[in-house]
């Protein structure tokens, strides 16, 4: 699942790596022996886990926007990439209902922008583009969608994302087909775990409630979700990238990576085993006002990540929820998170190792 000796010394690009997937990933290549270009903004979230997993001695990181393709053009020049991890975008619903026009800018553009650049990397062999799993068009059935399912997108978060999946599709097909880096989008489930305090977000939300002593309030208790923890779609981004420089043309264009089907879960489930997994239960209540429609049921497909790439996820959701607990009360207690974060991989790493040999 991505852990083996092809990353030591691979010259790779990632951006949006001051966000909450991008500093689990640097942090996880950094740890495999690659040397890390990055490419992002400044932290927008106090604490940031992006500075607390510094210092990222083995990367050197641009602060740009991806909406500048000349910056952009210059980075990647620069870096001279082989493998390329994009990750850079505006990541949530609400604030897209807020500034929809930042959003398509930085998603549709900032893909179209990277994807242009890297027209000009001629050691770049492989880019994981990613998307998320709600890229697809909801009919609220329940059914779990497969990567050849309709895209669509009723709000400017999931439209902007199912542009990117088309823009992908053309530079594949228009400029990337006779040469250049092997492309694939990556579909990832609603990810929890350590680190996160972005707004609006139920992980961070609950820790906030927790800290104050408040009820929890939950916009949608009862919306099913594909929850994972951060480290299993991550693995799947690794072993993508991996595969895709070694068998492009053995690898699918698009794949999800989401929980086992048995995890899917409505939000309050999700808020409930938090509590118990933090020792303190909290209650909730409906939170009040008028809200931005949302999708009431998510459920994601990995069987095709599982066929093409031996992939799959290793953490139930209990697990999953105790090892974002037991990362939220390290930083609690004042621990070196850097230390705790990288215990959690190693950790993923000896599971993923115990699913091969058993597989085997």
């Amino acid at each position: 699942m991505g852990m083996s000796g092809f990353w030591q010394g691979r010259r790779v690009l990632l951006t949006g790596q001051t966000g909450f997937k991008g500093a689990w990933l640097g942090l996880w290549l950094e740890r495999l022996g690659a040397g890390v270009t990055t490419v992002g903004l400044a932290p927008d979230t106090e604490p940031s886990l992006f500075q607390l997993l510094s210092p990222f001695s083995g990367q050197r990181h641009h602060v740009e926007d991806v909406r500048d393709l000349s910056a952009l053009k210059d980075v990647v020049a620069a870096a001279r990439p082989e493998i390329v991890f994009h990750l850079a975008a505006e990541a949530l619903v609400r604030r897209s209902y807020a500034d929809p026009v930042a959003t398509f800018e930085t998603n549709v553009m900032g893909t179209v922008n990277l994807l242009e650049a890297l027209r000009f990397a001629p050691e770049a062999k492989a880019a994981v583009i990613v998307t998320t799993d709600k890229v697809y068009a909801n009919d609220e059935a329940g059914r779990p969608f497969e990567e050849a399912d309709r895209l669509g997108g009723k709000d400017p978060y999931s439209a902007s994302k199912a542009c990117c999946e088309i823009v992908v599709e053309s530079y594949r097909r228009s400029f990337f087909a006779a040469g250049g880096p092997a492309l694939a989008t990556a579909r990832a489930g609603n990810v929890v775990g350590g680190g996160d305090w972005a707004a609006d977000r139920l992980i961070p939300d609950f820790v906030r409630a927790l800290g104050r002593g408040e009820p929890l309030r939950l916009r949608a208790p009862l919306a099913i979700r594909p929850w994972q923890h951060v480290l299993e779609p991550l693995a799947g981004y690794l072993c993508l990238a991996e595969r895709l420089a070694a068998d492009p043309a053995g690898v699918p264009g698009a794949l999800n990576f989401g929980p086992d089907p048995a995890q899917f879960a409505s939000v309050a489930k999700v808020a409930e085993t938090l509590g118990r997994a933090f020792d303190a239960p909290l209650a909730w209540l409906p939170a009040g006002g008028v809200h931005p429609p949302e999708a009431q049921h998510l459920r994601l497909s990995s069987r095709l990540a599982e066929a093409a790439l031996g992939w799959r996820p290793l953490l139930p959701l209990g697990e999953t929820l105790a090892w974002t607990a037991a990362w939220y009360r390290a930083h609690r207690d004042g621990a070196d998170m850097r230390s705790v974060s990288l215990a959690q991989i190693a950790a993923y790493e000896a599971l993923a190792f115990e699913s091969r040999s058993e597989a085997a």
